[in-house]
């Protein structure tokens, strides 16, 4: 009886050591580590903000300064006093934006999620050579794909539609790659006792695997919204009706800028505008980065 309570005495006092509730003394090398590398890593975002309130003599200033000294909020005055000056409505650029951007998501999660369940828990033949090619395909960067997609586009007569838009960013192999790996987690005996009972593919999908790969649909739906939110390049190649263009394309549009003064003025403007298209990202990402740790400590990334 002593030789156990001391063991599990002994098993506990170990255990606060290595793994305390609270602040221990041994956890200051880890933050001796960390603190610094997180702070070094949060310098990108610091510096997207610093840099919309930045006054133009900061902005072109020499040697460049990382953080402003006099903010001013005269750069999205000037960005909001052009926005009223537009031909269009500025509300229907952020309308199809909004509208691009969720059917996107939703469509991608599903195809990704469908294609994952497939390649993870169905038997066919090429299982392995079509992963294989979307393994593949996780090399190749968007512009080195610009001209082939641009010729089936336009043979499909997608030009000027908004299914142009949604189409080229649908599945992702980045997507279909991660969610593939999560469900491989899924152990088999889960899916044949599901079809023991007499469910269906459909049910087993529906019912079984979408509530059990909730994080990695997660990291799928902030990449996804990365994609179709920033995405300016569709905008500027397949589309010429101003009315059918997206949030991204025209605030790029708007602070381009020509020799003499307005370079000035569009430094500013282009400062503002890109903390606007950078605020949803990081909202997402906050609400959802504990799915996204999660889906990456199941997917083989580490």
């Amino acid at each position: 009886m002593r030789r156990g309570r001391s063991r599990r005495r002994f098993s506990g006092i170990y255990s606060n050591k290595t793994n305390p509730k609270g602040f221990h003394p041994s956890q200051i090398k880890f933050y001796v580590i960390l603190l610094p590398l997180a702070a070094f890593m949060l310098l990108p975002t610091i510096f997207i903000f610093s840099h919309a309130f930045k006054p133009p003599d900061e902005l072109f200033a020499y040697p460049p300064r990382f953080f402003v000294i006099n903010p001013t909020t005269k750069n999205f005055a000037d960005l909001f006093s052009r926005m009223g000056n537009s031909g269009v409505p500025v509300s229907r650029y952020l309308f199809n934006s909004i509208l691009i951007t969720a059917v996107t998501i939703a469509a991608s999660m599903l195809v990704s999620t469908l294609a994952a369940y497939a390649l993870s828990k169905k038997r066919f033949k090429l299982k392995k050579t079509l992963f294989a090619i979307n393994t593949v395909a996780l090399m190749f960067v968007p512009i080195a794909v610009t001209i082939p997609r641009f010729l089936i586009i336009e043979k499909l007569s997608l030009m000027d539609t908004y299914f142009v838009h949604i189409l080229p960013v649908l599945a992702l192999p980045v997507g279909l790659f991660l969610i593939k790996q999560f469900i491989d987690g899924i152990p088999d005996e889960v899916v044949q006792a599901a079809q023991i009972d007499g469910a269906s593919d459909v049910v087993i999908y529906w019912r079984i695997i979408v509530p059990m790969i909730k994080p990695a649909i997660a990291t799928i739906a902030i990449l996804t919204f990365q994609a179709a939110w920033n995405n300016a390049e569709i905008s500027t190649l397949y589309i010429n009706s101003e009315s059918l263009k997206t949030f991204a394309f025209y605030l790029s549009t708007l602070t381009a800028t020509t020799a003499g003064a307005n370079v000035v003025a569009g430094q500013g403007m282009a400062a503002a505008a890109a903390l606007i298209m950078f605020l949803p990202n990081l909202i997402i990402f906050i609400i959802l980065q504990s799915q996204v740790m999660n889906t990456m400590s199941h997917s083989g990334l580490k």
